[in-house]
């Protein structure tokens, strides 16, 4: 019973899942304590610190039974979560956190303890900062997908498919022809998506100084497909720096530029599936509500074409 009383769910983690997954969500919550304290005794576990939260999962700092440091995180079972479970099990801690054990039914993992307040984005040089996360993507995308992950031609058919009634959304007639322009990138490149093993969410704030690397990767959403529909998270990361600086063109190509030399990826490839990646954005964004693109997809597709 101690250990129940142990595991408290932060606020915003239960209006995270009651705001995205309704009574399955609540639902979830309401037994997230047992789970955290039946996780801590399968795994022999004591705590050393305080819970942190992100927008779907627990994440309790603990000690292993060898007194080695590590992380307890606890999250609801979604293909999500299954696909990177398959991730990091296949990268085995190559450029990214290292997976100590899971359990795969729950989709909880035990994960090596990084310094989650470091992140790349207190590296004030910019060009330094992309290259340290250049690197460990160019590690990661070396790496086949493997079976049982979503493949970036089904995403991107399924995308094209919803384009016509998105752009009935859209108010400006110039924003519907940016979104029919976008889904003709993406139809020119539907037909070779690629089969590397992605993280599709690398930005920034999911890098995070380690013992056994200077900088890993957490916080993977694998799926399969062309690294060149990786690059958005990278190009958009300290977005509000990139607006101050005052010539947003100039920092999104020089990202870009370096991006896809450290990658050796093809840069018209590249920005076609770059371009995917802003529709796919607002194909969610539209489904939202929105009746206009982010301003900064705007002036990231523009930085990209226009050059």
């Amino acid at each position: 019973m101690s250990m129940l009383q142990a595991v408290e769910v932060p606020r915003s983690l239960a209006a995270s899942y009651a705001r995205n997954f309704g009574e399955e969500g609540m639902a979830w919550i309401a037994g997230l304590p047992a789970l955290a304290a039946e996780s801590l005794e399968r795994w022999e576990l004591e705590r050393d610190g305080a819970a942190g939260a992100g927008e779907a999962s627990l994440v309790l700092p603990v000690l292993r039974k060898d007194g080695t440091r590590a992380v307890l995180k606890l999250q609801m079972p979604r293909e999500e979560s299954r696909a990177a479970l398959i991730g990091l099990r296949t990268w085995d801690g190559a450029g990214v956190v290292r997976l100590l054990d899971h359990d795969p039914e729950s989709s909880t993992m035990l994960l090596e303890r990084l310094d989650g307040a470091r992140t790349l984005a207190s590296i004030e040089d910019d060009d330094m900062a992309m290259g340290i996360l250049a690197g460990i993507q160019a590690r990661l995308v070396r790496v086949p997908a493997p079976p049982g992950l979503r493949s970036l031609g089904e995403i991107a058919t399924e995308m094209l498919e919803r384009v016509p009634r998105a752009v009935t959304a859209l108010a400006d007639p110039a924003d519907r022809q940016r979104l029919r322009g976008w889904a003709s990138a993406v139809a020119e490149l539907v037909g070779e998506p690629g089969d590397r093993l992605l993280h599709w969410d690398l930005h920034y704030d999911n890098v995070l100084a380690a013992e056994r690397e200077p900088w890993l990767a957490i916080d993977p959403e694998p799926l399969s497909g062309d690294p060149g529909f990786d690059l958005w998270p990278a190009l958009d990361s300290r977005w509000e720096d990139v607006v101050a600086k005052g010539d947003t063109p100039r920092v999104v190509r020089r990202r870009f530029d370096l991006l896809t030399a450290v990658l050796g990826l093809d840069r018209a490839r590249a920005t076609g599936w770059t371009l995917g990646r802003l529709l796919q954005n607002e194909l969610w964004d539209i489904e939202g509500g929105a009746t206009a693109p982010a301003p900064s997809s705007v002036a990231l597709a523009e930085s990209l074409l226009n050059r």
